[in-house]
């Protein structure tokens, strides 16, 4: 089976390209949401259910989100599912997400933190890390206790690790050269 990038491109493009500008971020969080729905085991095995027609799947989806569907994202919706790409959903919202970003001059970056970041920390940290990636950033905020402590934050394919466990990391090297 082709890898989902290859699958979700052509339907991330096509819905971008359908879009008007002013549509695109509606549609991203519509589509963000959507694609959370789609990863439950449950609707998958119904959607790969033989006897479960694509109205069906696209009624439970829907019926599962809680906001509402624009006509662009729901007619998506339809073809992903007529066409058996409902593994390729959060693909698809993440092409789509990459789109809209390049569009707005924005990159989305995921922010790994030991400790829940509040918005006024996270705040005074962006300007660092614009600075840095040389791109204004959508930030997203995980938790992931084993870095112990400082952040880890992924842009596209950069990582920049200040995290207690990557200082250890790198004592450990150089401890053992």
């Amino acid at each position: 089976m082709a890898e989902l990038a290859t699958l979700a491109r052509p339907y991330a493009d096509a819905l971008f390209k359908a879009l008007p500008a002013s549509e695109a971020q509606s549609a991203a969080t519509q589509l963000g949401e959507l694609a959370q729905v789609a990863q439950n085991d449950d609707l998958r095995a119904f959607a790969d259910n033989p006897k479960a027609d694509a109205g069906q799947v696209f009624s439970v989806a829907t019926a599962a989100m809680k906001t509402g569907l624009g006509a662009p994202v729901a007619n998506l919706l339809r073809v992903v599912l007529e066409n058996g790409r409902l593994a390729a959903l959060p693909e698809i919202a993440a092409q789509f997400r990459a789109l809209v970003n390049t569009q707005g001059g924005t990159q989305d970056a995921t922010v790994y933190s030991a400790f829940p970041i509040g918005d006024a920390e996270l705040a005074a940290v962006m300007p660092a890390l614009e600075k840095r990636f040389a791109t204004k950033l959508e930030a997203h905020v995980v938790i992931a206790p084993e870095l112990i402590g400082g952040i880890r934050v992924v842009v596209g394919d950069e990582v920049l690790d200040t995290s207690v466990k990557a200082r250890l990391e790198q004592m450990k090297i150089a401890l053992s050269a």
